[in-house]
């Protein structure tokens, strides 16, 4: 199993996490230390979000309609110099 330093591992991260996903875990090391392991977690073991689109979280949360009511008058100072 490939073992690497704490500063290479910070250097090729994205290198070695690709590797790690394809089936070839490592260990990163401290001065020698062997410290942690990666490998690759089953597929079902973290749920995948697959729709990050606009309007993807349409119908999980509602805005309320006074939402600005309890902020009107900060706001309206902000934006236009009076309450």
């Amino acid at each position: 199993m490939l073992t690497v330093n704490m500063h290479d591992a910070k250097t090729n991260l994205s290198k070695l996490i690709a590797g790690a996903l394809q089936g070839q875990p490592f260990i990163i090391a401290k001065a020698g230390k062997p410290l942690v392991k990666v490998e690759a977690l089953d597929e079902g073991a973290v749920p995948v979000v697959k729709d990050r689109g606009l309007g993807s979280l349409e119908g999980k949360w509602a805005v309320p309609d006074d939402i600005k009511t309890p902020f009107a008058d900060e706001i309206n100072e902000m934006f236009y110099g009076k309450p």
